[in-house]
């Protein structure tokens, strides 16, 4: 009876709880003034979702802000958007689909030849939860996509980024990179695939290439940060049913992209921030990451094994 009782007032707890339960999950605000103008930002996967929304923001604040995204059509839409609501004139969108290597370096060259500088680089993009897959290259999709597209935009773009110090690099991660593993014998998932832990070991790599970029970054001027958004409302569930069944059932506990874009603009924009470079954060704070987050051998061990599929030197 006392069970069935809690059962039926579950309802109403959870409608008194709201309020408090999503303004725990998004406490996390960029209350920076810092305002852009005259400066140069690329987001990548900025035609929707959270991209979209760091974009917007950035624009307000007066800066260049470049959508790299795979839809341009969507792209010239979120634009046109942007635009209008800001004012901001200085919208652009190009062409970057990041599971093609071919596109990846077509957009770095038509940017190094457009642009002086580049101060602010959003790695946003991403996949989630793909069936099984492969990138133009042939790499599986969410490390394709999530960690070697970024590291290759990252490495063709980095000595723009030195040029205009001081400049950052914010890789969007997530929590989900607690249950990431670094199998180096199946980075590729030939041999066994998960969907879901695909996802999880790409954010993984997302944190240990921050930290070993920081570290090889040192004294040049550009720093580096790794983010969880938190949990989003956007098109990243679009390949599980089963992730928008559950994003459906808990919506008033799920972030908005407004919300999600905070810990972005937190790392890109904070004054002071210098001597974090390779920290992780979220909600706007410091947070804790996994233990293999934090090994150096595997990280190092990844850059090279990295550099090798993209054909890149390990020494940049």
């Amino acid at each position: 009876m006392v069970v069935l009782l809690l059962l039926l007032c579950l309802p109403f707890i959870l409608y008194l709880a709201t309020p408090k339960i999503r303004k725990m999950l998004s406490s996390g605000v960029c209350t920076s003034n810092v305002q852009l103008p005259g400066k140069v930002v690329i987001v990548t996967g900025a035609n929707t979702g959270i991209g979209k929304e760091t974009a917007k923001d950035l624009a307000q604040r007066g800066a260049r802000v470049y959508l790299a995204c795979r839809d341009v059509q969507k792209g010239e839409q979120v634009a046109r958007e942007i635009q209008a609501t800001t004012g901001n004139n200085q919208v652009l969108v190009r062409k970057l689909d990041l599971a093609d290597t071919k596109s990846i370096r077509a957009f770095a060259k038509d940017f190094l030849a457009e642009e002086k500088h580049l101060h602010i680089l959003i790695n946003n993009a991403g996949v989630m939860m793909c069936p099984y897959s492969k990138t133009a290259d042939g790499f599986e999709m969410h490390i394709g996509v999530n960690h070697l597209g970024h590291f290759l935009l990252t490495h063709l773009l980095l000595e723009k980024l030195k040029d205009s110090a001081p400049s950052r690099i914010v890789n969007v991660s997530s929590l989900a990179h607690h249950l990431g593993r670094i199998h180096f014998h199946n980075l590729q998932g030939e041999k066994f695939y998960s969907a879901a832990l695909a996802y999880c070991h790409s954010k993984l790599a997302n944190v240990l290439f921050t930290q070993e970029l920081a570290r090889r970054l040192k004294g040049s001027g550009v720093t580096t940060y790794s983010v969880h958004p938190g949990t989003v409302h956007s098109e990243l569930t679009r390949h599980s049913l089963f992730m928008r069944w559950m994003w459906q059932l808990f919506f008033l506990f799920i972030k908005t992209p407004q919300q999600g874009a905070q810990t972005s603009l937190y790392c890109a924009l904070t004054e002071g921030l210098e001597s974090l470079s390779g920290s992780y954060f979220s909600d706007c704070h410091l947070a804790w990451v996994s233990g293999q987050a934090r090994n150096e051998t595997i990280a190092r061990r990844l850059w090279d094994v990295s550099c090798d599929l993209l054909g890149l030197p390990t020494d940049w």
